[in-house]
């Protein structure tokens, strides 16, 4: 197991992190980066983001900010095709609406589940194809998507794992050090 300091060798490799203007996503996002990948940092605020961004490349790394909404689906669409080719997912971004379960909002409960479940799912889908392929190819080295969510995602992505690429070597679940 690797510990939380050892550094690994991504450069060459592309990471998208999805919430990556705050918190844990942020946080990801800039180890990502200090371990040499070229990271997309996603998020809903632009100037964050362009925090988030100026910081990577002052130590010395490469990024870029992609803005998108995840619980709009054609947010999700464009998001996919502006990042293109990914070797690291990390879905991270989560919404969160509180309120007493009596008087809750269907309208607040479904974008929460577009953008906490759908999102990572459309995102998963999207990217995994390419990192499949790739895997071989490119790096010699296992592709991995990975979902802060947790148990519910990862039983999202057995049951959607396509038999025809075996043990493709996907990983889902919260993220590991």
């Amino acid at each position: 197991m690797m510990s939380a300091n050892q550094r690994r060798d991504l450069h060459g490799l592309r990471a998208l992190v999805t919430g990556a203007t705050s918190g844990l996503g942020r946080a990801i996002a800039l180890q990502l980066a200090s371990d040499g990948a070229d990271v997309t940092v996603h998020g809903r605020d632009a100037t964050r983001g362009v925090q988030t961004v100026e910081e990577i490349e002052l130590q010395g790394g490469m990024a870029h900010f992609v803005e998108a909404d995840l619980a709009d689906a054609a947010s999700i669409a464009r998001l996919a095709k502006e990042v293109g080719d990914t070797d690291i997912l990390v879905n991270n971004a989560g919404l969160a609406v509180w309120g007493p379960t009596e008087t809750f909002e269907m309208a607040s409960f479904d974008a929460m589940f577009d953008a906490n479940v759908r999102a990572a799912f459309v995102l998963v889908a999207a990217f995994a194809p390419g990192m499949v392929a790739r895997r071989s190819l490119r790096h010699g080295r296992r592709s991995t998507a990975r979902a802060a969510s947790g148990s519910m995602l990862s039983r999202l992505a057995r049951s959607t794992r396509d038999p025809r690429h075996g043990n493709s070597s996907m990983r889902s679940g919260p993220p590991r050090p």
